[in-house]
């Protein structure tokens, strides 16, 4: 549907009416299921967990975001929740070409269709925040437009809000895993998400990170056709990993696609303390010469070296069971007031997620014949931490671990069965905290990356 000029800033209000209106009865919904909980009026987790699922998927745009991010993070969310929500897809119902004429001319000016020969007047996406347009520039190059829906500076903030009172209600009932930080880190990850011109900069960051990885191919920012709220970049050719990932395709194409997985997320990692917090496999294509091509770089984070050392001293710590090295690893995260009997929970779940790192062999991702071992053992540890009175996670945390969960659930489905202990130590060979934080420097300012916000 196209809407006249007009009725453009009418809809948007009532959408953002309607929006505040279910968003609200979503939230509220769970308080009050909960709140019966709490007095011993049992209730259905799953049943409820699917009604919500429905209400944010018709929101769609951030929350729906959140919701896939929350669900990845454990423990925040009772179980049946977090499973319904990680189902939400990005198909957010697109903007019209009057919408996007008015939208473009906002962002490059009245004249701003003689920049290109051709433009996509349907959208070829749709995302939570936005949505891309195919286009050709007068040079034949083809490019991707993702402009930024409007008001969402506003809508981030107000899902933001329902977010929050979501994990203050459930955490009166469950105190193991305390989220206020992560809460925090989760609103300053989605505010930076929000500007395009930083967007732009992580592009060209990766470009530089990645330069010596033939694997990987990130597209290149067409400078003067991007704002803070469009970004125009090469136009890339490829198929989705939920395409290619059938019983025909063969093993060592999985292996590849799962090594070149690896190497994208943890060279900038290991090397230059820059992580991809959003491995979702809409953000990245294989194109015909099997390469992998990132395409989303909205969700990043930047960390000192000190905080990689401590990711790789806790792999030692789990490989040689040197509770010493564990305890500096979990303080150099940011972790506090440790007891010893929280470490030793912490540590349970640490051996889980390393086994693979540790192992100099090939194998699965999750080499064990019981294919819930993870949720069994995720649920053991949650009830340890709340023996132990709680851990608060450091928000440095939240994203290096979304990826490695989201990586590992990736690999899982490939089915890839690779050395990952070898990968792991040809990244690290020649780590050294004081040359990561040099290299980070160099590139930062060769990629003109604005500071973080906090």
């Amino acid at each position: 549907m196209v809407h006249n000029n007009d009725n453009l800033d009418k809809t948007s209000l009532f959408s953002g009416m309607k929006r505040m209106v279910n968003s609200t009865r979503a939230v509220g919904g769970i308080a009050a299921r909960l709140a019966g909980e709490k007095m011993g009026i049992p209730i259905n987790k799953a049943s409820h967990a699917e009604e919500l699922k429905n209400i944010l998927g018709n929101l769609k745009g951030p929350m729906m975001k959140v919701a896939q991010l929350i669900s990845t993070i454990p423990n925040i969310l009772p179980d049946e929740y977090a499973d319904e929500l990680a189902q939400l897809q990005s198909n957010a119902p697109p903007m019209g070409w009057s919408f996007v004429r008015r939208r473009m001319r906002g962002e490059l000016g009245p004249n701003w269709e003689t920049a290109f020969d051709e433009f996509s007047h349907e959208a070829v996406a749709a995302a939570s925040l936005g949505q891309v347009h195919k286009a050709k520039l007068h040079d034949g190059r083809e490019v991707a437009c993702k402009l930024q829906y409007p008001d969402m500076i506003s809508t981030v903030e107000s899902d933001l809000k329902q977010l929050r009172l979501l994990i203050a209600l459930y955490h009166r009932l469950d105190n193991a895993i305390k989220q206020d930080e992560v809460y925090k880190e989760l609103v300053t990850r989605l505010q930076e998400e929000l500007d395009y011109k930083r967007e732009a900069a992580n592009l060209r960051l990766f470009s530089y990170m990645l330069k010596n990885n033939d694997t990987t191919v990130i597209p290149n920012v067409i400078e003067n056709l991007s704002t803070e709220r469009l970004i125009t970049m090469d136009w890339i050719e490829g198929k989705n990993l939920r395409s290619l990932i059938t019983p025909e395709l063969d093993q060592a194409h999985r292996n590849n696609i799962a090594r070149a997985l690896f190497k994208a997320w943890y060279i900038p990692f290991y090397q230059y303390g820059v992580i991809h917090g959003d491995p979702h496999m809409g953000n990245f294509l294989i194109n015909h010469q099997n390469q992998l091509c990132l395409l989303d770089f909205g969700s990043i984070r930047i960390f000192q070296g000190k905080f990689v050392k401590g990711v790789i001293d806790l792999c030692h710590a789990v490989e040689t069971n040197n509770e010493e090295l564990a305890y500096q690893a979990y303080t150099s995260w940011g972790f506090k007031n440790i007891s010893k009997e929280t470490m030793t929970v912490l540590n349970e779940w640490a051996s889980f997620l390393y086994a693979p790192l540790t192992q100099d062999k090939d194998r699965y991702i999750q080499d064990d014949t019981d294919p819930d071992l993870g949720r069994k053992l995720a649920n053991k540890v949650h009830k340890g931490l709340q023996q132990a009175g709680g851990v608060t996670p450091p928000r440095e945390f939240v994203l290096v671990d979304r990826s490695a969960i989201g990586l590992g659930s990736l690999f899982t489905r490939l089915n890839a069965k690779l050395n990952w202990h070898q990968l792991f130590q040809e990244i690290i060979a020649d780590f050294d905290v004081d040359k990561l934080d040099q290299e980070q420097e160099k590139a930062i300012e060769l990629a003109r990356v604005p500071p973080p916000l906090e």
